[in-house]
């Protein structure tokens, strides 16, 4: 093909004008791309098309019937002048691309099922004469009960054993005849119900498309690859990761591969065979404008008018209700609840990578290689990319609720594109440790995720004591101390940064004071904005033993009781 054009690209729908002598030339196209966003997709197929000098309509029917006729844009590159008028689409029924072979299919179990038809017909045909003869047999065996005319002269007796003999053989041998005919015919019944089946589950010969006419005159006589784009639902992507902690040794530093992987899934109409695959964070339905605010006023509610008096009902009048509603009232109201349902809401060996293409607002992955997604909804799992993380490792203990140790890394996310929300799989060492979810994270943003038990770091966590006392002489008050002692080991060959979470009641009342104890003070309080919850952070060198004492005093009036609940 000589040097293409480029060529006007326009949308669906648009009002052309009449082309005079229009010819109608057929075409078909293919899926060679396929871009996949967190909710829908949008394709790209090309045609190939020999047109003479003129006007032309083509028509392509191979879309499927859920593309979304208001994204429906057609370019094209052609080795002529070519230039497209306008586009229409609308939605027909037509023929199955797999209608010839479906017929082909359908004569063939036909002729198979008429083949058994008369096969049964001959089966059946053999049984009737075997029954005749049985019949027949019979017949004779009677002959010898019968008697003689009176006047007939004496006749030679046969030899009736003999006789009886053949009788009960050709009686045996058509009862057998009839027996294996009625074998046969059950086999063959069973056959003709098989290819029934078969032929009742064959597709239908037409199927529903879209059809897409592209109005255009070209120049002179070219060929030209035509590009239909267009968006449908029924697909979408989400991300998923591989978080694969090495923990490293003494003298080697801890690393961390963070592989982010994608699953796609699609119900469009057609299967994707062999495109090239992009997958983007973008959202075309989620919405393109933020939603507006009214005024809302504030009045005095208006004074209740004085009751009415009722008159009271006849006594033979059947009972009606007190209340009445505007004409057309319970209509309005059931019309405004079905507005409110359907009003939509105001508004995710070595593995080939995506090529990132990072935009101000959003990202694209693009797939590396060819890859066949079919129309069935089974998950197509793709790798994205990987980034090497330097991590710090750290523990963290909750002994009040479980005395172990629970190892963390630090992350900071790499530069790039932001890692979007999904299930992260937990590998320590090469061992499969559990399942987490990683939130939205920007490039350069810090997140710890948790590795599982750390069985070299020994927690043990100790009442010391619990007393309740009155003080006090003029106005008395109760007191409620509790001291608590942690002891914090490591049995790693190296030092370890260690955060040891803990916690005291918090007051919900002037009256009742708190009071924190110990020789440990923590080195932050109310972490991560929960109310009394402390943290000690330290770090424990090999073979080294860390102990936090700490504890609290209650203070209240005597003529009150206490709880302790569950806060938030």
């Amino acid at each position: 093909m000589r040097p293409a054009l480029a060529l006007l690209v326009l949308p669906a729908l648009a009002v052309h004008a009449t082309v005079a002598q229009a010819a109608e030339v057929k075409g078909t196209s293919r899926i060679v791309a396929v871009t996949v966003y967190p909710q829908g997709a949008e394709l790209v197929r090309i045609g190939k098309v020999r047109l003479e000098r003129g006007d032309h309509v083509i028509l392509f029917t191979d879309l499927p019937a859920r593309a979304v006729h208001g994204s429906i844009r057609v370019e094209g590159r052609a080795t002529g002048r070519l230039e497209i008028g306008s586009v229409d689409s609308r939605r027909v029924f037509v023929p199955r691309t797999d209608a010839a072979v479906a017929a082909t299919e359908r004569k063939r179990v036909e002729d198979a099922i008429e083949k058994l038809r008369d096969e049964r017909a001959v089966l059946q045909a053999a049984a009737d004469a075997a029954e005749a003869q049985k019949t027949l047999v019979n017949n004779l065996a009677q002959l010898p009960t019968r008697p003689a005319p009176a006047n007939a002269a004496p006749a030679p007796q046969p030899g009736w054993g003999q006789l009886f003999g053949i009788i009960g053989q050709r009686f045996a041998e058509a009862q057998k005849a009839v027996l294996d005919a009625q074998v046969k015919m059950r086999d063959v019944d069973r056959q003709i119900k098989d290819l029934e089946g078969k032929l009742a589950s064959l597709a239908p010969a037409q199927e529903e498309r879209t059809e897409v006419k592209v109005f255009v005159n070209a120049g002179a006589a070219l060929e030209a690859d035509i590009s239909i784009r267009y968006q449908v639902g029924g697909a979408s992507w989400v991300p998923f990761y591989d978080a694969r902690l090495s923990t490293g040794t003494r003298a080697q530093a801890p690393k961390l591969q963070l592989v982010r992987r994608a699953s796609i899934q699609q119900r469009t109409g057609e299967p994707w065979d062999n495109v090239a695959l992009a997958l983007s964070t973008a959202r075309p339905g989620a919405g393109s404008a933020a939603p507006e605010l009214y005024p809302v006023t504030i009045d005095y509610e208006p004074d209740t008018p004085p009751p009415q008096p009722r008159a009271a009902p006849p006594v033979a009048s059947a009972p009606r209700s007190l209340t009445r509603e505007a004409p057309g009232g319970r209509v309005a109201a059931a019309e405004k609840e079905e507005q409110r349902a359907k009003a939509p809401e105001a508004v995710a060996a070595q593995e080939a990578r995506a090529q990132v293409e990072t935009q101000a607002f959003q990202a694209v992955y693009a797939i590396a290689g060819r890859v066949s997604v079919p129309d069935t909804g089974e998950a197509k799992r793709v790798q994205i990319d990987e980034a090497q993380l330097d991590p710090a490792l750290m523990v963290r203990t909750v002994p009040k609720r479980d005395q172990k140790a629970y190892l963390y890394a630090k992350l900071t996310m790499a530069r790039g594109t932001p890692i979007l929300p999904g299930q992260v799989s937990l590998f320590r060492d090469a061992t499969f440790v559990g399942s987490g979810r990683l939130p939205l994270l920007a490039p350069g943003e810090e997140h710890e995720l948790g590795f599982g038990v750390d069985d070299s770091v020994r927690v043990r966590h100790t009442v010391a004591e619990e007393k309740r006392a009155e003080t006090g002489i003029i106005t008395s008050s109760k007191t409620d101390t509790r001291s608590y002692r942690i002891t914090v080991k490591n049995l790693h060959e190296r030092a370890i940064p260690v955060t040891v979470i803990d916690q005291i009641p918090v007051s919900q009342n002037a009256d009742i004071k708190i009071e924190l104890l110990g020789k440990s003070a923590p080195t932050k309080r109310d972490l991560d904005d929960k109310r009394g919850v402390l943290a000690w952070e330290m770090e424990v060198k090999p073979d080294e033993e860390k102990v936090v004492e700490f504890g609290y005093r209650v203070t209240w009036p005597a003529a009150k009781r206490i709880t302790y609940g569950q806060g938030s």
